[in-house]
């Protein structure tokens, strides 16, 4: 029903439309006729009024003519008369001339309002044409809400079924961390297990050796008792002369005695056997004293402060160090060896040779960018802390990735030896620092310092961690205990110690470098400079080797170089590079630093 009646005011608008047409197309042709014929028609209307007055007028003069005779009894007034006649006649060509001028005016007024109709036509035709535009406009609208609707649609089962997959993903890992979970209970269950049958193992051997040492005692006593009772042939190779001489000075030594003491001889020079540490090393590789190797690059590595320190004031070489951002830098005992961290998930070793660095080696096994490196004090491992929640060592001489600890739970932003080189404490984005013990290969502590942990610097006994909320924490490693703290204005993104350890530096996110002096527990000194704006949480400055000069990279690529002794700048280097500065680094020689950037570039720079 709806539909015929959609389709019956179609077909009368088209009607109406086509008359509408037809009556603009065909009126200009008869407006003339048409308006002379209406000007006709007032004409004669006109007449025909005048006329029915004049002939009232006419019947109303007779009549008073008649009365007026009456009255008068006949007698004749023709000048009066006619004095009438001529009044009247004024009078009507007054009303004519009135008549006149109201029929121009209307005219006038016919004319104005066929304008205002024709312009009326022409903003209905103006109107229509919108409205037919507007009506595509609306279809084409509509047509694309219903693709809009449709999408969404797709776009609302798209999210429902991703979610479901969150969902589905979410109780998996949720499954999964439970199980990483036992599994890390039960591993470090084994390992308790491990270490005590380990420890039974070595008590018994240990019981077992007591034993077989006593039957081995009491065989020989009874050999040498054996052989008292018997006489001894004297053989003429035998050291009479000695045994004489003997004989003559302490009254003898009998043929048991001898015997007795070349068998306790022959048994001290046996090795002894090994107990719980030694089946440890065996299973872990064993090291020298200080747990790692030497190294032939390090074999000239400087002790203590370096004899002269060279204020950089050139760049020798500029290098593409790695594929992306640079986070880390750091020379080696000897100077002659220099390694990069990126995040290209490399560490690189460079070698310095004639003012250059020269391509070495690259050290992989990592699963995400490096955020800082560390050699030991031999030259002979290095220690790399990651994005991965991990640290890693690789030995330098074959470029073999050698331990892995996992154990954090956020990135591990820092990551350092101790003095006995055997141990490493790492700092994380997860409020917590770690101990590892190289030997076990596993965290022997665990402390929560309550905020994130940008770099750590070691004493012998003391860990310091610079922290984002703005705190250096000092830690004793026998008592895991906080023994102090120490707040700063801005958050803390590097750590440094001069070559006593009796001075640290800070850099802190209010653009500010720090010297504390550990003795007095106090900030001895600020360095700043205009211009100078640490560019990440991760910003690492460094002291010279004599502790004289510090070093620092700003976020607009320039490198700053502060006098110590006047706390004032000394240099200032803004040339090469191109973006923030991440890292510095001072050779223990004093006579390179080096530099990396949120680019791709590495700088070394010297006074040559």
């Amino acid at each position: 029903m709806a539909h015929r009646r959609g389709g019956a005011c179609v077909w009368k608008r088209h009607i109406c439309e086509q008359l509408k047409l037809r009556d603009r197309l065909q009126r200009h042709a008869f407006e003339e006729i048409v308006q002379r014929y209406n000007r006709l028609l007032e004409k004669s209307d006109l007449r025909a009024v005048l006329s029915e007055r004049y002939q009232a007028d006419k019947y109303e003069v007779a009549r008073g003519h008649e009365a007026t005779a009456a009255a008068d009894g006949g007698r004749g007034d023709a000048p009066a008369l006619q004095q009438e006649m001529a009044d009247m006649r004024i009078r009507h060509q007054e009303e004519l001339t009135e008549l006149h001028k109201k029929r121009g005016e209307l005219a006038q007024t016919v004319i104005e309002l066929n304008n205002l109709i024709q312009q009326k036509d022409k903003e209905i035709q103006s109107n229509e044409a919108k409205l037919l535009e507007y009506q595509q406009q609306m279809a084409d609208l509509e047509g694309d809400c219903r693709d809009l609707n449709n999408c969404l649609q797709d776009l609302e089962r798209a999210n429902q079924t991703l979610k479901d997959e969150y969902d589905a993903l979410q109780i998996t890992f949720s499954a999964l961390e439970e199980k990483l979970r036992k599994t890390t209970e039960d591993n470090q269950e084994l390992v308790s297990r491990w270490m005590a049958e380990k420890a039974q193992e070595a008590n018994r051997l240990n019981a077992e050796n007591e034993k077989d040492s006593r039957r081995r005692q009491a065989k020989l006593q009874k050999e040498l008792a054996d052989a008292a009772k018997e006489p001894l042939p004297v053989d003429p190779d035998d050291d009479i002369e000695v045994l004489a001489e003997d004989s003559g000075k302490g009254g003898g030594e009998t043929a048991s005695e001898r015997a007795l003491g070349r068998t306790a001889s022959k048994k001290i020079s046996q090795p002894p056997p090994g107990g719980l540490l030694d089946s440890i090393s065996n299973i872990f590789g064993r090291r020298g004293a200080n747990s790692f190797g030497t190294s032939p690059e390090n074999s000239q590595a400087p002790s203590g402060a370096c004899v002269e320190v060279r204020v950089p004031s050139t760049a020798l070489h500029v290098f593409e160090a790695h594929d992306g951002e640079v986070n880390a830098v750091r020379f080696g005992p000897g100077s002659r060896l220099l390694a990069t961290g990126g995040m290209d998930r490399r560490v690189k070793l460079w070698e310095l040779v004639s003012g250059r660095c020269e391509p070495k080696g690259a050290l992989t096994g990592s699963n995400a960018g490096i955020t800082s490196i560390e050699f030991d004090s031999a030259g002979s491992y290095l220690l790399a802390a990651s994005n991965d929640f991990a640290s890693r060592i690789w030995t330098l001489d074959d470029y073999r990735l050698r331990h892995t600890l996992t154990g954090h739970s956020g990135k591990v932003l820092s990551a350092r030896f101790l003095l006995d080189n055997a141990r490493i404490v790492s700092g994380s984005y997860d409020r917590t620092l770690k101990l590892w013990d190289l030997r076990s290969k596993v965290c022997m502590k665990t402390v929560f310092t309550g905020s994130s942990c940008n770099d750590i610097v070691c004493t012998e006994q003391c860990v310091m961690s610079g922290h984002f909320d703005k705190k250096v924490r000092f830690w004793d490693i026998r008592a895991e205990s906080n023994v102090r703290e120490l707040e700063l204005l801005g958050r803390v993104t590097s750590l440094d110690l001069n070559h006593d350890r009796t001075e640290l530096l800070a850099c802190s996110r209010d653009d500010l470098l720090k010297i504390v002096d550990l003795r007095a527990n106090a900030v001895r000194q600020t360095l700043s400079a205009q211009g100078f704006k640490c560019g990440a949480d991760w910003t690492r400055v460094t002291f010279s080797p004599d502790g004289n000069y510090v070093a620092g990279g700003s976020a607009d690529g320039t490198l700053y170089i502060w006098n110590v002794l006047t706390g004032k700048v000394d240099k200032t280097l803004d040339r090469n590079h191109n973006s923030a500065i991440n890292a510095v680094s001072w050779s223990p020689s004093g006579a390179y630093v080096s530099s990396v950037e949120k680019g791709s570039k590495a700088i070394l720079w010297s006074d040559m």
